[in-house]
């Protein structure tokens, strides 16, 4: 068999399974077929309709979105887009820029909020990083360490939470104000922990496949002047560099790159590692290649929707048969060169069926689609329609090999927050309660109603999850200080 004519087939069997997708949710094989024509500008049947479709379809499947019916609040979706592409409110907070390099050369961008740039809250009019419209809202909080040793669940003692607070080196005990904006002192202990564990982490987000930085947007607004931290963009994707083309990405590749905007942002003291999706998969080979660093310097780590192997049987919620899923996984890889080779098209083809995209994101992204606000909707298809074709195909044949369980044993003994959404179709909650069995020192949330992307669907939440896992990692580093269990 030729490659063209395997390439023709294999985009058949993509083109195949979508009209069943479609026809599944109520949309009807006509609705693939019209959004076929209009993706290949209405030509005859040929690559142009298959690639096009593909390009519209199995491609943002592979970016971790699904359809849903295409007649739900179109209008307001696009009223939204309008709104939202004019003024950008979402994912507008940055940093003091920086730049790491990864080990073949692709620069690494990552921006920073230091303690000591937003002390005082009341003059920073984004602390609640809403669009001015109505939209969501955070509050900025406060960290209590002090009561992380009550628990977490202890009755709002000190309220963990507080407005227009933040964790400063005089709520350390025994600690000196480290200069850099909070940036603790170097070192490990003998014993295992961080010499300067007493004193306020850093706290690194790392975020998803086919995301940026910018998801962490109101887990940013919320922390500014409470703790230092770092939101880098991983390889490919945001404004980091462009990898080699053409070469498929690997996890471990990923831990290596973390492990060098770790050395450049926060070459000292304890740390706090977050990783959503692909991002928390990227702490785990951070911990698999280098578990002497996670020892001395990790004092917290928060897997959010992620997973630690086996996604090949994860069936993604579509309507088919077990073997039906299986085989559409194994032809997307396929699918994906193929429509590299059609870049330009595919590019079109998502531009012209915006509002099926809309839908796509919401279905796979949130699990309250109808509910989540048409802002912080349109904000996600922003930051998944930025990522080229060619980024997503490169990236996506990673997933099938992951597989990090053994290397979760090097945070045993840590803090540790596993959440997820109950209605996450892309990495289910059942792989976050795998990760929980096997770190017997995290606290699991399951959250109802909730997708992939909970940081924005559910943010007071997320927020509040996060503070009570930094207040414990301080009170970790103050029992190491003093040598204790």
């Amino acid at each position: 068999m030729g490659a063209e004519t395997e390439t023709e087939e294999i985009a058949d069997a993509a083109a195949r399974a979508v009209a069943a997708i479609s026809a599944a949710g109520d949309v009807g094989p006509s609705a693939a077929v019209n959004a076929a024509a209009v993706v290949s500008g209405g030509g005859a049947p040929g690559w142009g309709r298959r690639a096009g479709l593909a390009g519209a379809t199995v491609g943002l499947v592979a970016a971790g979105v699904a359809f849903e019916r295409l007649t739900v609040n179109r209008a307001v979706r696009r009223k939204a887009r309008l709104a939202l592409d004019a003024a950008g409110p979402y994912g507008s907070l940055r940093g003091t820029a920086g730049m790491a390099y990864a080990e073949d050369g692709t620069e690494l961008y990552f921006e920073t909020d230091e303690v000591a740039e937003y002390e005082d809250a009341a003059a920073h009019t984004t602390a609640s990083a809403g669009d001015g419209a109505g939209g969501p809202t955070v509050d900025r909080v406060r960290i209590e360490a002090g009561a992380a040793s009550a628990g977490a669940d202890a009755p709002q003692r000190n309220r963990l939470l507080r407005l227009l607070g933040r964790l400063g080196a005089r709520q350390t005990v025994g600690a000196e104000t480290p200069r850099g904006g909070g940036r603790a002192g170097s070192g490990a202990r003998k014993d295992g922990g961080p010499r300067s564990a007493g004193q306020p982490p850093t706290v690194v987000f790392t975020h998803g496949y086919c995301l940026n930085q910018d998801v962490w947007h109101f887990q940013r607004a919320a922390l500014r002047g409470a703790v230092r931290a770092v939101y880098w963009d991983q390889r490919s994707h945001g404004r980091s560099g462009r990898a080699p083309v053409g070469r498929e990405v690997t996890i471990d590749e990923l831990g290596r790159d973390l492990r060098a905007v770790l050395d450049e942002a926060a070459p000292e003291g304890p740390l706090v590692l977050v990783g959503h999706s692909m991002g928390g998969m990227t702490v785990m080979a951070l911990a698999e290649q280098y578990p002497e660093f996670v020892a001395e310097r990790v004092a917290g780590v928060a897997f959010i929707g992620t997973s630690a192997g086996g996604l090949g049987d994860v069936t993604y919620g579509l309507p088919l048969p077990s073997v039906g899923v299986k085989a559409v996984r194994r032809a997307v890889p396929g699918v994906l060169k193929a429509l590299v080779s059609q870049t330009a098209l595919v590019e079109r083809g998502r531009r012209a069926v915006a509002d099926l995209f809309a839908g796509l994101v919401k279905r796979y992204s949130f699990g309250s689609g109808h509910e989540v606000d048409p802002g912080v909707a349109r904000f996600a298809e922003r930051l998944i329609e930025s990522v080229p074709i060619d980024v997503v195909a490169e990236f996506y044949p990673a997933f099938e090999a992951h597989e990090k369980t053994e290397a979760l044993a090097a945070f045993d003994g840590r803090p540790a927050l596993v959440l997820a959404g109950e209605a996450d179709l892309l990495t289910p909650s059942g792989h976050s309660e795998a990760i929980a069995r096997a770190l017997p020192s995290a606290r699991l949330r399951i959250l109802d109603d909730t997708g992939h992307l909970s940081m924005l669907e559910r943010p007071h939440v997320v927020n509040e999850a996060l503070a009570q896992l930094i207040a414990r990692a301080v009170a970790y580093g103050r029992r190491q200080e003093r040598g204790e269990r």
